[in-house]
C-alpha cells in the first residue's frame, strides 16, 4: 500500500493524530485472513482501527482509533445490542437512534466510543433499552 496518512482521533493519545494506512499483515501478523485488509495505525501508541473495506471507500476508518480496553468494551456492547436488533424487535438504525436519544447526542455508533466511561454509559443505556423492548 502507498504511504497514505490521515488525521484520526486516537483514544490512546487522547488527540487527533496523523495515522498511517497499513495492512492486516502488520497489525494482525498471526491472522493471514486479515493480511490484505486496510487499517489505520497510530505510530505513537501503536493502536489501530479497521476500515470499511467492503464499501466503495474501502480505506475509510470504522471510527476513532481505540485502545485495547476500549476495543474490548466495544465488543461487549455489540454482544449486547446486536441480538436486540437481529431479533427483529427493533431495527438497527432505530436502536442506535434510541441510544443516541437517551445519551443526548445527535447520533450513536459504537466505533465512536472514546473512553471506558463512555462505553459503560452506552452499555447501561443499551441494557435498559433492551429490557424495555
Amino acid at each position: 500500500m502507498s504511504k497514505q496518512t490521515r488525521k484520526i482521533y486516537c483514544c490512546g493519545c487522547n488527540a487527533d493524530v496523523t495515522a498511517r494506512l497499513t495492512t492486516g499483515a502488520e497489525v494482525y501478523s498471526h491472522r493471514k485472513d486479515l493480511h490484505t485488509l486496510p487499517f489505520w495505525k497510530c505510530d505513537t501508541c501503536r493502536n489501530f482501527v479497521g476500515c470499511h473495506h467492503k464499501t466503495k471507500h474501502r480505506t475509510n476508518p470504522l471510527g476513532c482509533i481505540p485502545t485495547p480496553e476500549i476495543k474490548a468494551a466495544r465488543q461487549e456492547i455489540h454482544k449486547l445490542i446486536d441480538p436486540i436488533w437481529k431479533s427483529g424487535r427493533v431495527g438497527r438504525s432505530e436502536l442506535y437512534g434510541m441510544i443516541a436519544h437517551v445519551m443526548g447526542v445527535e447520533r450513536y455508533h459504537t466505533a465512536e466510543i472514546k473512553s471506558i466511561e463512555q462505553a459503560r454509559e452506552v452499555y447501561r443505556v443499551a441494557r435498559d433499552i433492551g429490557a424495555s423492548l
